[in-house]
């Protein structure tokens, strides 16, 4: 009385459309996952590559910068921490992970 009857379709759809019809609505989305990662992830990638690369090149003697905005001249060089030179006697221990920057020579005096 208050529900209508469903009637089936009358024609069904044949095997093969449905295995294409699934492929069609993934390929948005795999589409979408492959720009995203050269877009982005491939990107973040090489960035962090580059920066692991650049803190095992450390040495003794190096300019560097820090993400704090401290310039300073490597004096002493350890596995996790270094010591930093920023003026004349004044010593400032950081950690290593904090250097964003290796700066050329000459550019702290």
């Amino acid at each position: 009385m208050f529900i209508s009857s469903a009637f089936a379709q009358s024609t069904a759809p044949a095997a093969g459309g449905d295995m294409m019809s699934s492929i069609g609505s993934m390929l948005p989305l795999l589409l979408m996952f492959v720009v995203l990662y050269f877009v982005m992830i491939r990107p973040q990638m090489k960035r962090q590559k580059e920066t692991r690369n650049m803190l095992s090149a450390l040495a003794k003697g190096d300019e560097v910068a820090t993400a704090g905005g401290v310039l300073g001249k490597i004096t002493e060089l350890g596995d996790q921490y270094m010591t930093l030179e920023i003026a004349a006697g004044v010593n400032v221990r950081v950690q290593r992970n904090a250097v964003v920057q290796v700066l050329p020579k000459g550019t702290v005096k």
